[in-house]
C-alpha cells in the first residue's frame, strides 16, 4: 500500500522547521521571485541552500514555486535562477506557464517539473499532455470531485496532486483579477490583497452613498470569501484513487497553523497506514483543526457539486479560538524550566496547552521568570524570552497556546 507523500507550506525557514518536525514529507516555498506569495517571507538563495540541506538531512523533499504567469520580462530574469535552483538540488519546480516549464526542461533537464493548479488542469487529456512536455507531476485544480481525480488516475502515468487543506480562492483555480483590477496588486504574479476577503456593503445604483449591510455571521460580512478546505474524512477515497501527494495550503500562516495541521494530517495517514480497514476520522483531530484560524471548513467540490452550487460544510469541527503564545527553545534541567520565546502576550495563573510533535499536554503558568531569574506577572512583549516551570524536557518546536473564551 502506498500512503501519498504529505506536502506542508513553508513561507519561511521557520516554519519550514516546524513542517519538518510535525511530519511533512515535503515542504513548497517560494524564492524572493516568481512564485504566486508575495507576501510570504520568502527565502533568496543562500538561504534556500540552508533550507534544502537542513530538509534534506531529515529526509524531506523541497520543492520550488515557479508558478507566475510569465511575462517577456520575467522570461529573459529566469534561466540564471533556474541554473542556481538545479545546483541548490531543489527537488522539483512547480510552474504554471508553458514557457516556464520549457525553460525549466532545457536548462535543468534532470531537476523535476511539478504543473501547479493554477494550470487549471481539470481533465486527463491535460495531464496527459502536460506528461509530454516533460512534468513528472500535475497538481489538479480544485473543483475536481474525487471520482473525476479517479478517473483521471486510470488514464494517465503522471502523479498526481490534491489540496486537502487551507483557504480556497473565489476564482476558478485561484485565477484571479480582482486584486488587480481594485488596488492594483496582480495576484497572478504573487500579489495578492485577498480584497475578497475585506468587508463589503451592498449599494445600489439610483441610491448613492445608501449602504445596505450583508449580514452572514457575528464576525462579520464576507460575501466574496470562501470557506476553507478540509478532506480528512475523504484521504481513504484519495488514496483508493492512486493520489500521490496530499497539498496543505498555508505559506503566510503562522508556525501554530503548520504545526497543527501537518500533525493532524500526518496522524491519520498514519493510523490509515496500520489499519486501513478499519480507520475513522477521530474527535481529537477534529477539534485540533478547529484551534487554528480558519473560516469554516467545507469539503469543496470532492463529493460534486451539490444543488444551487453550495459546498457541504464539515459540521463535525467545533471551532473554538486560540491564540499562540509562545515558542518553547529549550529546556534548563538544573533549575527545570522551558525555555521560551513569547509570541502574544500572556500573564501567571492562565491555563496554557503544549503542542509537541507527538502529544498535548496542559500546563498551568504557576510562575514567569524574565531572563535575570526574576519574577515577572507577565510576558508582555513579542520576542521576549522567559522561563516557565515544567518537570521534563519537550521536544524541540513544541508550541505553547491559550483557549480564548
Amino acid at each position: 500500500m502506498r500512503i501519498p507523500e504529505l506536502l506542508a507550506p513553508a513561507g519561511n525557514l521557520e516554519k519550514l522547521k516546524y513542517a519538518v518536525a510535525y511530519g511533512a514529507d515535503a515542504v513548497y516555498l517560494g524564492g524572493t521571485d516568481f512564485g504566486l506569495r508575495a507576501a510570504a517571507a520568502n527565502f533568496d538563495l543562500e538561504l534556500l541552500s540552508r533550507a534544502v540541506e537542513y530538509a534534506h538531512r531529515r529526509g524531506v523533499k523541497v520543492y520550488v514555486t515557479l508558478n507566475i504567469f510569465a511575462h517577456n520580462r520575467d522570461i529573459e530574469a529566469l534561466p540564471p535562477y533556474v541554473k542556481e535552483l538545479a545546483c541548490i538540488g531543489v527537488d522539483a519546480v512547480i510552474v504554471s506557464d508553458l514557457g516556464v516549464l520549457a525553460l525549466v526542461r532545457e536548462l535543468a533537464p534532470a531537476m523535476k517539473v511539478h504543473v501547479s493548479t493554477q494550470a487549471n488542469t481539470t481533465n486527463w487529456r491535460s495531464v496527459r499532455v502536460w506528461e509530454s512536455l516533460g512534468a513528472s507531476r500535475v497538481v489538479l485544480a480544485r473543483e475536481l470531485s474525487l471520482e473525476e481525480i479517479r478517473a483521471i488516475k486510470e488514464r494517465v502515468d503522471a502523479e498526481l496532486e490534491v489540496f486537502v487543506h487551507g483557504a480556497m480562492c473565489i476564482s476558478y483555480s485561484g485565477r484571479c483579477l480582482l486584486s488587480n483590477y481594485m488596488t492594483g496588486r496582480d495576484a497572478n504574479r504573487g500579489d495578492c490583497a485577498q480584497a475578497c476577503r475585506w468587508k463589503y456593503r451592498l449599494v445600489e445604483e439610483n441610491r448613492p452613498g445608501e449602504y445596505f449591510p450583508v449580514f452572514e455571521d457575528e464576525r462579520g460580512a464576507y460575501i466574496l470569501s470562501s470557506r476553507d478546505l478540509c478532506l480528512l474524512e475523504h484521504l481513504p477515497g484519495l488514496i483508493d484513487a492512486g493520489v500521490s501527494a496530499l497539498k496543505i495550503e498555508g505559506r503566510v500562516k503562522s508556525i501554530h497553523y503548520v504545526a497543527t495541521v501537518t500533525r493532524v494530517y500526518r496522524q491519520a495517514l498514519d493510523v490509515y497506514r496500520a489499519d486501513p480497514e478499519h480507520f475513522r476520522v477521530l474527535p481529537e483531530w477534529l477539534a485540533e483543526m478547529g484551534k487554528v484560524s480558519n473560516r469554516e471548513y467545507t469539503t469543496g467540490f470532492i463529493t460534486g457539486v451539490q444543488p444551487g452550487g453550495h459546498t457541504p460544510p464539515v459540521e463535525s469541527i467545533y471551532r473554538r479560538d486560540y491564540t499562540f503564545v509562545g515558542a518553547v527553545l529549550g529546556y534548563d534541567r538544573p533549575r527545570g524550566l522551558l525555555k521560551v520565546e513569547q509570541r502574544n502576550r500572556f500573564s501567571r495563573g492562565e491555563e496554557l496547552e503544549i503542542l509537541t510533535p507527538g502529544e498535548t499536554y496542559s500546563m498551568k503558568v504557576e510562575q514567569i521568570l524574565d531572563e535575570e531569574g526574576r519574577p515577572v506577572e507577565a510576558a508582555p512583549h513579542p520576542g521576549q524570552v522567559i522561563y516557565l516551570p515544567w518537570p521534563q524536557p519537550l521536544p524541540e518546536f513544541s508550541l505553547l497556546r491559550r483557549a480564548e473564551s
